[in-house]
């Protein structure tokens, strides 16, 4: 996990690599119910436009509900989609590259201003998370 900055966001960067095909992976990325094992529940469709939620247990001062708009749909090398919760307005972008023994994933989320360096540190710690249990994921899917 790495960070880059300018003078009013940041961009919380993690890339991982999987022993697996791209599509599969955008299957996981896409698909509701296999968003669902690895992410949170959500009615996502990966359509530019499409409106969608995705939402967790809530807790104090969060109702759980995290809103997002898809921005970006490249099968299976790109998808980007906004992701608005508890006054943090982002961008998550993911882009697959097949590699020679499976695909390098890189999550990005763009837009972390500099008085939110808890929700930065928290998205940190929850993609990192999440990233676990796409692993465990993938390794039960058929290809």
């Amino acid at each position: 996990m790495n960070d880059t900055a300018n003078a009013t966001t940041r961009t919380l960067v993690i890339e991982r690599s999987f022993a697996h095909a791209p599509e599969k992976i955008w299957r996981a990325l896409t698909q509701g119910a296999l968003l669902e094992d690895w992410l949170m529940p959500t009615d996502f469709e990966p359509s530019v436009g499409r409106r969608f939620q995705f939402r967790s247990t809530p807790m104090p001062q969060w109702n759980g509900i995290i809103d997002g708009e898809v921005l970006e749909v490249e099968p299976p090398q790109r998808l980007a989609y906004r992701w608005d919760s508890l006054g943090l307005e982002s961008v998550v972008t993911w882009t697959l590259t097949r590699t020679a023994d499976g695909t390098l994933v890189r999550m990005e989320q763009a837009g972390f201003r500099a008085d939110q360096d808890q929700a930065y540190r928290g998205a940190g710690y929850g993609w990192q998370k999440f990233f676990g249990n796409l692993e465990s994921l993938l390794g039960g899917l058929d290809a």
